[in-house]
């Protein structure tokens, strides 16, 4: 049983008058219908490659989704019953002990009307009940996530990968209208550079009930939703598309003969290990962490950039040293990692960094190994996508005796570049921290927390007040869109562990 986050007040001046209607909050299966149908109403498409912006002179151009998806449920699949797991998917990281970052948002808003989408990427697979075949009873994937608000009404839809309770073969559906969003007190019209909405109830839909294979009921509250996307001004009636790749450069595809050289660019990709990132920023190091000489954050791994060195298929080895510093640091914890370097000879990979814990240091420490496989140049690239890794000994010592030798950390991702106008892959787009986040000075109310969140009723009861918050940034500054009010009352409630689904 978790405790209830005590309520945070965020004085913020208000920029313009708002004039927001005070509806019901949205409940039951009934609402959450309503915001079904108004979903395959508008009929667009939800997740194109494209980002049409006709109509809407404010593209969106990255960001963030969080969303636990149901808490209850994430510990239904991680414990004794089903005792399954869930993993990540395309980039997907985590945020806190219980909710998932979808990346790199992309689609549209319109300031007149308020209308809003915005499209992410990542997915999250939960696996339980595990077959003497190998296979799950339990068997649910949900990725690409969309937030499309219209007329006052708001739905998260989302790709659904699922098996029938009980067993049954897998099926998959795009863009199930999954959740109905609760947007009471919510007014999305305005310019600004950015759109905030923090922890708007959701509720399942009945369509988001057949996706989730019947663990659940249409109208059963899920998990709230927050989003933090950028905004970019789009003329009316243009419209923006991926920027068009280089053509692959022909003597970078393999040709059976050997390739070596030196590095033009390189980067490599590691989030070091989820639950140590969770366990910083928890309740118990309560830290964090901080990037610096070119590391860059892509919500589940920390990028170390600008690599140099050299790399010899036929041999099968890349020698190869990257910028970047990321530093941990919490309650008894601080610890650096930089001048990161990965070797890969006969098949096998080590990354090494500097380790610099309460100002000492020690060089090259090989920190993880991982199977690195045959090196093929394809498009100009030697690439080594995801490869499980594993902690050295050394690399156990330099983070204080907490992982043993062998423990799995998180994968890496190697790209090396062979050839001029190779592209590297991109790194997930969070978009601008919000503005909102700063923090404030606080009042001495604010610091007496809630009382502890008890029994289901905290998993499934709906929030007092407005439901949730929205803010439109424009120069730098917030605009609330919660009430007509100078004051930004920021609640999170209560969690408490669920049992099996069915009954929760």
């Amino acid at each position: 049983m978790r405790r209830s986050r005590p309520a945070r007040v965020f004085a913020v001046p208000l920029l313009t008058a708002l004039a927001v209607a005070g509806l019901p909050a949205v409940a039951g299966a009934r609402a959450a219908d309503r915001a079904e149908s108004a979903g395959r109403a508008a009929g667009a498409d939800l997740a194109g490659g494209a980002v049409r912006a006709a109509g809407a002179d404010r593209a969106v151009a990255g960001g963030r989704l969080d969303w636990g998806v149901k808490t209850s449920f994430q510990r239904y699949v991680t414990g004794p019953v089903a005792q399954g797991n869930w993993s990540l998917l395309d980039g997907a990281g985590t945020v806190g002990a219980d909710r998932f970052r979808f990346h790199s948002a992309t689609g549209t808003h319109d300031p007149d009307d308020g209308a809003f989408r915005a499209g992410f990427r990542g997915g999250v697979r939960f696996l339980g009940h595990r077959e003497p075949d190998g296979s799950h009873q339990l068997d649910l994937t949900v990725s690409r996530p969309t937030v499309r608000i219209a007329g006052g009404r708001g739905t998260l839809h989302a790709d659904i990968a699922s098996r029938a309770r009980g067993g049954g073969r897998l099926t998959s559906a795009t863009q199930v209208p999954l959740a109905a969003l609760d947007l009471t007190g919510v007014n999305l019209r305005g310019g600004g550079t950015a759109v905030v909405l923090r922890d708007i109830p959701a509720r399942l839909t009945a369509r988001g009930a057949q996706a989730f294979a019947g663990y659940y009921t249409a109208g059963t509250p899920l998990d709230p939703v927050s989003l933090s996307v950028d905004l970019t001004q789009v003329r009316d009636g243009a419209r923006r598309t991926p920027a068009p790749g280089p053509s692959p450069d022909p003597a970078a595809r393999p040709t059976g003969r050997p390739a070596r050289g030196e590095v033009r660019d390189a980067v490599v990709d590691w989030g070091v290990r989820r639950t140590f990132r969770e366990y910083v920023g928890g309740d118990i190091a309560r830290g964090r962490w901080r990037l610096s000489e070119g590391a860059r954050d892509g919500g589940a791994v920390f990028r170390f950039g600008a690599g140099r060195g050299t790399y010899d298929t036929a041999r099968g080895t890349v020698r190869a040293g990257f910028a970047g510093r990321v530093h941990f640091t919490g309650r008894n914890l601080d610890l650096a990692l930089s001048g990161v370097s990965v070797r890969v000879q006969d098949g096998r990979g080590t990354l090494s960094a500097d380790v610099t814990t309460e100002g000492r240091t020690e060089r090259d420490v090989p920190l993880v190994t991982f199977a690195a496989g045959r090196l093929r140049p394809a498009d100009g690239l030697i690439a080594v996508t995801e490869a499980p890794t594993e902690l050295t000994r050394r690399g156990a010592a330099a983070f204080g005796g907490m992982y043993r030798a062998g423990t799995a950390m998180d994968p890496l991702t190697l790209a090396v570049t062979t050839a001029e106008g190779a592209r590297l892959p991109p790194l997930p787009d969070l978009g601008d921290a919000p503005s909102a986040d700063a923090a404030p000075e606080r009042r001495a109310a604010d610091r007496t927390p809630a009382g502890p969140a008890t029994g289901a009723a905290a998993d499934t009861s709906g929030p007092s007040g407005p439901s949730g918050t929205v803010a439109v940034v424009a120069g730098g500054s917030v605009l609330l869109m919660a009430g007509a009010t100078g004051v930004l009352l920021y609640r999170r409630r209560g969690r408490a562990a669920g049992g099996p689904p069915a009954g929760d």
